[in-house]
């Protein structure tokens, strides 16, 4: 059902927002996620599993609650965007965007003709409510949440044309692929890395753009808001599942299986 994204209105107030990453692809899992209250799902079609065929059953278990997806797409290309925004995201994140040029052509993809290159078929979408949303072509430009990350030292670089592109609402910064970009993977500590995550900080908030991240080793979504993001992830489904049940295998062996 097509419906006002909150999720950008809120980012636009400049209220902080709270998401979850999700990985796992299925809809139960995505609809226990949203009704746990999270602003946003990412749901990640670059590293977790999924298609835009799949992305339908987990957009529509959500759909009964306030939560927006975020779809981050596997690359920033125009035919996938297009079927992912038929099916009805609200909002996608676009890995890997290193310049300008690119920043234009991941918005293009998102808009219909003239503002853009996106195929129409909003007649017959899922995104349209089937064609039954009237005001549906007039205002999904304005509607959709377009989020764009920096994930190399190559983006910083390039961080102000980047920022000068419209269309972008929300500046994602990817600080473990930026941080393998120079041979640091996962080291944010490293001098380097710092100084690169930093520099795009500093210039997005230049700028006015919200941006986006996820917490930092040692340092938890809180700290990160703290920093000055806006869009912050509380670890994934994943993590959860995953930390949970070792926490708990761990404190078992403890008690009841000596040596």
């Amino acid at each position: 059902m097509y419906r006002k994204n909150t999720l950008k209105q809120r980012l636009i107030d400049g209220e902080k927002v709270l998401g979850c990453w999700t990985m796992i692809g299925n809809p139960r899992v995505v609809e226990i996620l949203s009704l746990a209250g999270f602003d946003y799902l990412v749901l990640d079609q670059e590293h977790g599993l999924g298609d835009p065929s799949t992305l339908e059953a987990q957009l529509h278990a959500m759909s009964a609650t306030p939560t927006v997806g975020v779809v981050r797409v596997p690359w920033n290309d125009h035919v996938y965007l297009k079927r992912v925004l038929d099916v009805g995201a609200e909002a996608v994140l676009i890995p890997s965007i290193d310049t300008a040029d690119e920043a234009r052509a991941a918005v293009a993809a998102c808009l219909y003709p003239p503002r853009g290159r996106r195929g129409t078929a909003s007649s017959s979408v899922r995104a349209s409510s089937y064609g039954m949303a009237p005001d549906y072509v007039a205002t999904c430009a304005d509607n959709l949440l377009i989020a764009c990350q920096i994930e190399s030292a190559k983006a910083v670089e390039n961080i102000d044309e980047i920022l000068a592109v419209e269309g972008i609402d929300l500046m994602f910064i990817g600080p473990f692929d930026l941080s393998a970009t120079i041979g640091q993977m996962g080291n944010l500590k490293h001098p380097e890395v710092a100084r690169l995550i930093g520099r795009a900080e500093e210039r997005i908030r230049a700028a006015g753009r919200p941006m986006g991240t996820v917490p930092h080793p040692g340092g938890t979504w809180k700290d990160m808001f703290e920093r000055g993001y806006q869009f912050v992830n509380a670890g994934s489904d994943i993590a959860r599942l995953r930390d949970g049940c070792v926490t708990d295998v761990k404190d078992f062996r403890a008690l009841y299986r000596k040596g």
